[in-house]
């Protein structure tokens, strides 16, 4: 970077510059993790479908699967340019789009369709997102808290999870109103079963 900026501010400011060797490897490289994930997700997307048709009364898969990630980027039209849209915490939601917003451990969560808004660049938010921080969280809450915060909710209720309390995040129904212009609500979920770690 000091290459080609030699009065950088500060490191955190530093970026590949486009054409470049090194940003030729980033994009080669992130599109192979990101295709490594949707295979991920569809192995494990296969592996619950076989317990399923195991475990429960027979039934039929629609049509529709819902696949989205987030945090990526992505070679995009916008504005007339071609250009690299990073989603951090947001996920895709081009007309039609649909996706899925997490809520917390403790909160609904919902499938969406995108509305296709392009002063967003065709995204949306990927969750409720963090109210305070992980060590904050530690500190503030105990697991008695997280207990009776995800009372009825089959999850883990140790202290390894409390930086992921449902108090931890931002209240899910706030952050889907203020994304009213975004996506359209299809399916509102409600949380039964949480993994986490």
């Amino acid at each position: 970077m000091k290459i080609h900026v030699h009065d950088l501010p500060d490191i955190d400011l530093a970026y590949l510059r486009e054409g470049t060797e090194h940003f030729d490897d980033y994009v080669q490289a992130v599109s192979w993790a990101q295709s490594y994930a949707m295979t991920n997700r569809q192995l494990m997307m296969d592996a619950v479908i076989e317990v399923a048709r195991a475990e429960l009364p027979p039934f039929e898969l629609g049509e529709l699967a819902v696949n989205c990630h987030h945090n990526y980027v992505a070679k995009e039209h916008h504005f007339g340019h071609d250009v690299f849209v990073t989603r951090k915490g947001a996920v895709r939601a081009r007309l039609g789009d649909l996706g899925i917003i997490p809520g917390s451990m403790g909160a609904r969560s919902y499938i969406v369709r995108g509305k296709g808004e392009p002063e967003s660049f065709h995204s949306c938010s990927h969750g409720a997102g963090r109210a305070m921080s992980r060590g904050e969280a530690k500190r503030r809450f105990s697991v008695e808290d997280h207990v009776a915060a995800t009372e009825g909710i089959e999850c883990r209720k140790d202290a390894a999870v409390i930086d992921e309390t449902p108090m931890a995040y931002k209240p899910i129904d706030k952050v889907m109103e203020a994304q009213a212009a975004l996506v359209e609500i299809v399916h509102e979920l409600r949380q039964v079963v949480c993994v986490k770690g």
